[in-house]
């Protein structure tokens, strides 16, 4: 992923700043604790299609 379109991505809920999980391929965003989904080296930016991260993934 693109290392300047990851600065200026944020969660779309609250705001905060997305970490990169390049295995998985995904944009975590810890304060809401989702997980939006990257497809085809698109980010998927919708609440609808995040996915709920477990305690665990967040820390």
């Amino acid at each position: 992923m693109d290392k300047r379109l990851l600065e200026i991505l944020v969660c779309p809920l609250c705001k905060s700043t997305l970490h990169l999980d390049a295995e998985k391929q995904e944009l975590i965003c810890k304060a809401d604790r989702l997980a939006y989904p990257i497809r085809n080296d698109i980010p998927v930016m919708l609440v609808d299609e995040a996915r709920n991260l477990s305690a665990d993934e967040c820390s």
